[in-house]
């Protein structure tokens, strides 16, 4: 039985879709300056830290990524070149061109992640003592793969990043005639959704909110549905610079954060083979 490859290693089926995604690296017109790092073996690099969780100075340079700094420049200028963003609307695109994309329901969910290095969108978090800390949220479709992800600072509440999750959502066309789609038709919360205006703007959208009552004993049975969500976070800070948040800019979190989404996303194609 083949075994399974390291998953810092850039795949074909990955790199086939990053690379036409990637900006043209600068040229100066004297020739002068260092080679540049092949962006292949770069990725690699940033897939190594995402992974393991070592700082960017201690990647080993035998494994021929080039420096840290260098791989650390390049998820910062992909980052700001939109890259993870236009990779995982490619990825959402071909998922629903296969079918497989579930807009029947979504789930919805915030997940709060120690920062070391403090930074913006950090603030006290008030499940770890008050201790500098952000927030990933995150809404996936039926069978958990990702729609929409954003940082915030660990004290914002659920509630407020979900309407700005919702239009982060890209709009998705299967290819032909149809309207693209961007809206699931049901949204499975906990509590800490449930408020009256949330409802309110959900059933305006078109979408059936199934939040959790506040007040009442837990056993609502929507857990059976919701847990796609924890799942999905569970894949997400199995790697281990998502897990806890070391980098100050947060630029570089988002990267990684986005980044993170479309190895999920990714792995849901292959599985259509």
């Amino acid at each position: 039985m083949p075994s399974r490859p390291r998953p810092w290693i850039v795949t074909d089926d990955l790199w086939r879709r990053v690379a036409p995604l990637l900006p043209e690296h600068p040229v100066r017109a004297d020739g002068r300056g260092r080679p540049w790092r092949d962006d292949r073996r770069a990725l690699c690099g940033i897939l190594f830290v995402l992974h393991t969780g070592l700082p960017w100075e201690w990647l080993p340079q035998e494994l021929g990524y080039g420096s840290g700094m260098t791989c650390w420049r390049r998820p910062r200028d992909w980052q700001a070149a939109g890259v993870w963003d236009r990779l995982h609307r490619l990825l959402l695109e071909e998922l629903h061109q296969a079918g497989h994309i579930d807009w029947e329901r979504a789930a919805v969910d915030g997940s709060h992640v120690r920062a070391m290095g403090g930074g913006e969108h950090t603030g006290p978090s008030p499940v770890d003592r008050a201790r500098p800390g952000s927030k990933h949220h995150l809404i996936v479709e039926g069978r958990g793969i990702p729609l929409s992800v954003s940082l915030t600072g660990g004290n914002r509440h659920d509630s407020t990043q979900l309407f700005p999750l919702l239009g982060a959502i890209p709009r998705i066309r299967a290819g032909g005639r149809g309207r693209p789609r961007s809206r699931p038709k049901t949204l499975f919360a906990d509590r800490g959704y449930d408020y009256p205006v949330v409802r309110r703007r959900l059933w305006r959208r078109g979408i059936q909110p199934k939040i959790a009552k506040r007040g009442v004993p837990h056993g609502s049975g929507l857990g059976k549905v919701r847990y796609v969500v924890e799942r999905t976070f569970a894949w997400l800070h199995g790697m281990r610079r998502l897990r806890t948040r070391y980098e100050r800019r947060t630029d570089i979190h988002e990267a990684f954060l986005k980044l993170g989404v479309c190895i999920i996303a990714l792995r849901h194609v292959i599985r259509l083979r």
